[in-house]
């Protein structure tokens, strides 16, 4: 591992946190001694990659400590709308990237995120990707690798677009005809 990865991983565990994913304290201790071993320097990456098993209870707080000392420390939008949408592209981006898996991320994308905006139009290409891939049975005549380039493109799609939907969510923010956006 690089340290570019090590920095990486660091972001990635920062938004997973974030967004409200449990990250296990075993976890965090590994990241800090993959950075270490890469060479990454920061005055408390040492204390997080060296904590036992009966110091884990301290990872949390050491891992956040290593994060504002890289500036790597991640705050999603305080409005919840935001936020959802802003986890939305986070997924889909790593969907895209290959770094997560499209059936996985899809299934984020639909549970997690979908549901709470109330099914808004930008997301349903990847909900739809999301039930093929949960469903998918054999008899279908296309297999799960095809679907899952199908939930990447879709993903890219998503991407490419910054939805006028997401913009009008945003307090202050107007769509580019100068009106608030709803989204149906």
């Amino acid at each position: 591992m690089t340290s570019d990865d090590a920095l990486d991983q660091f972001r990635h565990i920062a938004r997973e946190r974030a967004f409200g994913r449990h990250v296990g304290s075993d976890r965090l201790i590994q990241a800090g001694l993959d950075a270490l071993i890469a060479g990454v320097e920061s005055p408390s990456l040492a204390m997080l990659a060296g904590l036992l098993r009966s110091e884990e209870p301290e990872a949390p707080d050491l891992f956040d400590q290593v994060l504002e000392e890289l500036g790597l420390l991640f705050h999603p939008p305080v409005d919840p709308r935001a936020a959802k949408w802003a986890m939305a592209y986070w997924i889909a981006g790593q969907i895209a990237d290959g770094s997560l898996d499209p059936a996985v991320g899809t299934h984020l994308i639909w549970a997690d995120i979908a549901y709470d905006l109330g099914y808004p139009e930008e997301l349903e290409p990847l909900v739809h990707c999301a039930h093929n891939l949960d469903g998918w049975e054999e008899s279908w005549g296309v297999s799960v690798e095809e679907l899952s380039g199908e939930a990447m493109e879709a993903a890219k799609q998503f991407l490419s677009k910054r939805s006028a939907a997401e913009v009008g969510d945003q307090p202050g923010v107007r769509s580019l005809h100068g009106d608030r956006s709803t989204a149906s």
